[in-house]
């Protein structure tokens, strides 16, 4: 398989240039745009089952290695002078940009080719809604513990108590 590299022809996503990636020819390594990573560049590696996020804060590299399935979908973002085709995670740090700066018609083609590789749903960005809320933490807060549970609860009763008598003691 051919791997398309940062030194390839491929522009980084933050460049002037346009970034667009073959769905057809995968795995893909290219650099991307980090505004937290030193550089503000992070190397990504793209493969059918998974997503390989590389880049270095503050001197310390680090890998994220995602599964395809982890992400919610394939969105197009942007207005109509610029769009991006982004492969969308719940958490926006690890999103990965995959078409920068096409005409609509390319980029809705691109859509539909990415989303059926990964298959993942094509997400309309202005029709998302919000995640639904996570409980607290301290919602149970007020139950037993688990390995209590099996202990059953002590009951308060009176011990009975002998007045007046004598007590026999056996000696030998």
């Amino acid at each position: 398989m051919r791997r398309q590299t940062a030194t390839s022809g491929i522009a980084p996503a933050g460049s002037s240039r346009s970034l667009r990636l073959d769905p057809l020819s995968l795995p893909v390594r290219f650099d991307a745009h980090d505004p937290r990573a030193d550089g503000y560049t992070r190397q990504i590696e793209l493969h059918r089952e998974r997503v390989v996020l590389r880049r270095a804060v503050r001197g310390m590299q680090m890998a994220i290695n995602v599964r395809v399935s982890d992400f919610t979908g394939v969105a197009l973002r942007g207005n109509n002078e610029a769009q991006a085709l982004i492969l969308v995670h719940r958490d926006p740090s690890l999103s990965v940009p995959l078409l920068v700066g096409a005409d609509g018609d390319e980029l809705t083609a691109a859509w539909a080719v990415w989303s059926e590789i990964f298959a993942l749903p094509q997400l309309d960005e202005g029709a998302r809604k919000p995640a639904p809320r996570r409980r607290r933490a301290n919602a149970i807060q007020a139950r037993r513990p688990k390995f209590l549970m099996r202990r059953r609860t002590a009951i308060t009763r009176e011990l009975p108590v002998h007045r007046e008598e004598r007590e026999i003691i056996a000696r030998n």
